[in-house]
């Protein structure tokens, strides 16, 4: 290798092995694809070896180029929180804050956290992912993650904010009229129940408490869904009895559309939590967000928070 790789063509590469698509991580860096391509091509003939394995359908590294990306991206990952932490010198925060959460607390967020957020820091981005599946957050390139306090890893330092949440079930009251209301979970079995769908493929299995009493119940039904929003529609539609956060079905509930059924088996759980790791730098963009997040959390009514959808 005559001539070392530049720090741009490296990050370059570690865009496209986290995309795996050469657009995708074109569109990250500002560039054109063909660009992109022509920076790689120049990155393997200075380190005389094949990084990528390109088709005309997608990417993906080499063995080499697996092995280069696993020790560049905590390489990178230093270097970012090096420069971040200059900006403890400048006159406020600036750069991108990268959060990843679901698509519904980002929704709730748009109502206060965020509008206040950019008025306040306009040099501050936010790049707000929603996502739902549970992702690291550190080898994904987030600053930070929005979770249900129980599924934050432990390793995280977390700032719970929004107070507790709590998921219901609900049916309308055509449904009840027709079918009875279930008054234990076990009931459940006998009636129709609409079914969420995880990011893993793995049909959601209801929970519910009472008294320190746990009831895992495989629910049955003819419609499934992976949208907590859709589920409650549904139900209120008169298709079934569905189990989504209390402010999902609150809109309804007021219109008399849907009524809780098995209330005292759905108790508050812990609610939403921010969470990042402790080991590296903390960037002033997202300590300025945290600091919103406190300073709002006593406006934001709890059941208005719940994460997108159980357990998840």
């Amino acid at each position: 290798m005559n001539e070392k790789p530049t720090l741009n063509d490296l990050a370059a590469f570690t865009a496209i092995i986290a995309h795996r698509s050469f657009r995708r991580a074109a569109e990250e860096l500002g560039l054109s694809p063909s660009t992109l391509s022509h920076m790689m091509r120049g990155l393997e003939a200075r380190m005389g070896v094949r990084l990528l394995n390109r088709t005309t359908r997608s990417v993906s590294p080499t063995e080499a180029g697996e092995r280069l990306v696993a020790r560049l991206g905590p390489a990178l990952r230093e270097l970012d929180a090096a420069l971040e932490a200059v900006d403890d010198f400048r006159g406020g925060p600036s750069g991108t804050v990268r959060i990843n959460t679901s698509s519904i607390v980002i929704r709730r967020l748009l109502d206060n956290a965020v509008p206040a957020f950019l008025a306040r820091y306009p040099d501050v981005a936010l790049d707000l992912v929603s996502d739902g599946r549970l992702v690291d957050i550190v080898v994904d390139g987030f600053d930070a993650g929005i979770r249900l306090r129980e599924s934050v890893p432990q390793d995280m330092i977390a700032i719970a904010f929004g107070g507790p949440a709590r998921f219901i079930t609900v049916a309308s009251p055509d449904y009840i009229a027709t079918r009875g209301e279930p008054l234990t979970p076990q009931d459940l079995s006998g009636h129709n129940c609409i079914r969420l769908r995880m990011p893993s493929g793995k049909l959601y299995r209801w929970e519910f408490e009472r008294r320190g009493e746990e009831i895992v119940v495989d629910v049955s039904g003819p419609l499934t869904l992976d949208d907590t929003e859709l589920m409650a529609k549904a139900a209120a539609a008169g298709l079934g009895i569905a189990y989504v956060p209390q402010h999902v079905a609150e809109d309804y509930i007021r219109q008399g559309r849907l009524v809780a059924v098995l209330s005292d088996w759905c108790p508050e759980i812990d609610g939403l939590c921010l969470y990042y790791p402790g080991h590296r730098h903390v960037p002033t963009g997202l300590r300025a967000f945290i600091d919103i997040l406190k300073e709002i959390d006593g406006k934001l009514s709890p059941s208005r928070l719940a994460a997108s959808n159980p357990r998840r």
